[in-house]
This record gives C-alpha cells, structure tokens and sequence, in this order.
C-alpha cells in the first residue's frame, strides 16, 4: 500500500478500535465490500493521518449511513420512469468507460446541469445511488476484472455551457461536495477539467489557493476538450462524448449513442435495471412508494464554505464586469 512506518501504526490503532464497533458492523460491512484496511486508509487520508479525527469522521460517516438507510438506497427507484429521464437530463452524470489501468471514468456535465426538472431531494438521491452502485457493483466488478484491488475512479468534468446563472445551484452542488467530502472521501484519483470557459477560469484563480495541496494535486485543468490528454490513460471506446473534438461540448446528441449523460446510454440503463430488481426483493417487506428519499444534509465544512462563497462572490464580481461592459458597449453603438 506504499505507507510508512508511522502511517502503519495509525492504521493498526485504527482497526482496533473499530474492532470494537459492533452496533455498526452490518452498514460498515456493506461499505468497505470487503477492504476494511484500505478503507480506513480513505479516512484517515482525508483526515491527514490524525486517527482520533479519522475515527470520528468514519463513525459520524455509519451514523448517517444508518439513519439515512443508505443500505438500501439502491433499492429504491426514483418512479415514475418520466421523472426518472427527467432528472437525468437535468443533472448530467455517466460514466463513459474505464481507463487503461480499470479506473472508472465517472463523467459529469458542471456546465450544462440545470437542476430545473425535480426537487433537491431527487438530485441528492440520484447523486448518491450513483455513488453507491459505483462502490457496491462498478469497483467490485473492475476489481475483478483487472485481477486487483480497484477502489477509486478518475472523474472527467465538462465546463461547456457554464454561465453566472450557476449561482443558482450552488447550495445544491455545495450539498452534494459535503455529502461525498465527508461519507465518501478518496474516491477519485484524479479531476479532469475541459471545455473550461474564461468564467471558470477567472474562479479557478481564487479558489485554487483555497484547496488543500493534497485536493489541489488531484485537479488537472486541460486545455480544450482534453482529448490529445486523456488519451494518454485511456482508449477512443472510453473518451467521453464531449472530449472527441474541439467544441463538440456537452452535446444532447451524439449519433452514435455514446452520448454518456444520456438516460438510454447503457451504464444509466444497466443502474436503473438494477435498482428495481433491488426494490422488487424488498418490494414482499414494503412496496415500492413514489416520492423522493429525503437524506439528512450535513453542515458543510468549514473550508468548503469558504470556497463556496468565495465562488459566490467571484461570480458576482464578473457578472457585474460583464454588466458593465455590455452597457459601455451599448453606448458605444448608440454614440457610434
């Protein structure tokens, strides 16, 4: 696992402690899919090697996943099908295929969301199945496939399309940043960036400072859609739709059906198909309701609210800018 000395230690008071755990050994289980070493290694990661701090994010981390029934997230569809599509193509997330090392290539529409077609609740609940059926079903599988242990995946984010009108969703995406930085962290090798416009860059500068070195390390901006990049750690069958030329962007259409935000694309097909077998199992016990599953939000961290009204405020900063300029530029044709 390339750990030192020190960080062996951290990891052997780590287990014993959580040895001891029993009231949480069932939900605890069901997240570590049989790697509970390397799973403290996630936490205590995102916790700089700190074992008393480490082992209070992981506890706090199986609370929520108890009180929240995250166990059975995956067995509970959001119904009807309309509405299930309808938050597909408002909030764009696929995975595209696998890097040539088997790393998961989750890929993620940043600019083209527009959060519009559901409540909160739906995009959280949606957010986290894809978490869940990427931990539970996708890494197992990848794992298996490639002959060792695959545990994070590579996320490719596409800017196309983002404009001030992002403010809007902030508390949203700030929401789901907490829920993954605190219950799912160290989960992605790296951060792809492409088709960044000038107002993710003018953001980029002020937040960049923000991160902490070892979240900075992880984010990579390319130029363009990236393509000549990413085609480094992964194969044309893998590259996501938006990445394939220059200016193809986030398009809702691709002839060939490789669009991946797509709900008929077939990882959305194969997730929703597992999904409802998992609500038919469970269906004997409870029948499948409509309605979205409402999930505790937690407080997000400190940092993270930095950053999030640092980018509040930025995104203020240009749009007045840009304000300013379109009314100087309408002077200018009105007094020629």
């Amino acid at each position: 696992m390339g750990t030192t000395a020190n960080q062996d230690q951290a990891i052997k008071q780590f287990q014993s402690i959580m040895d001891h755990n029993e009231s949480m050994k069932n939900t605890y289980q069901n997240m570590h899919q049989g790697y509970p070493t390397e799973t403290l290694v996630r936490f205590l990661k995102a916790r700089d090697w700190n074992v008393a701090k480490a082992h209070k994010m992981l506890v706090d981390c199986l609370e929520w996943r108890i009180q929240n029934k995250i166990d059975d997230m995956l067995a509970k569809p959001i119904i009807p099908t309309n509405l299930y599509r309808a938050v597909r193509d408002s909030q764009l997330l696929g995975l595209s295929g696998y890097s040539k090392e088997g790393l998961p290539i989750i890929t993620i529409g940043a600019g083209l969301s527009t959060f519009d077609k559901a409540s909160v609740h739906y995009y959280v609940q949606s957010h986290i199945q894809i978490n869940e059926y990427r931990d539970r079903v996708i890494l197992p599988t990848a794992t298996k496939k490639y002959g060792r242990h695959i545990s994070t995946c590579l996320k490719v984010l596409d800017m196309t399309g983002l404009k001030f009108s992002a403010l809007n969703h902030l508390k949203l995406l700030t929401t789901i940043s907490t829920i993954d930085d605190l219950n799912y962290p160290e989960k992605t090798e790296t951060y792809y960036i492409v088709n960044a416009p000038y107002i993710f860059s003018a953001c980029w500068k002020v937040v960049k400072p923000l991160l902490q070195e070892r979240t900075r390390k992880k984010i990579q901006v390319l130029q363009g859609c990236g393509r000549d990049e990413l085609l480094k750690i992964m194969d044309y069958s893998s590259l996501p739709h938006f990445c394939r030329k220059e200016g193809s962007g986030s398009s809702k259409n691709t002839e060939d059906g490789s669009n991946c935000f797509s709900p008929d694309h077939a990882f959305h097909q194969q997730l929703y198909s597992y999904i409802k077998q998992q609500a038919e199992l469970l269906d004997s016990i409870s029948p499948i309701k409509q309605g979205s599953v409402h999930v505790g939000f937690p407080d997000p961290d400190p940092e993270d609210a930095k950053i999030a009204k640092t980018i509040e405020s930025e995104f203020h900063r240009l749009r007045n800018l840009n304000g300013l300029s379109n009314s100087l530029n309408g002077l200018k044709v009105d007094g020629n």
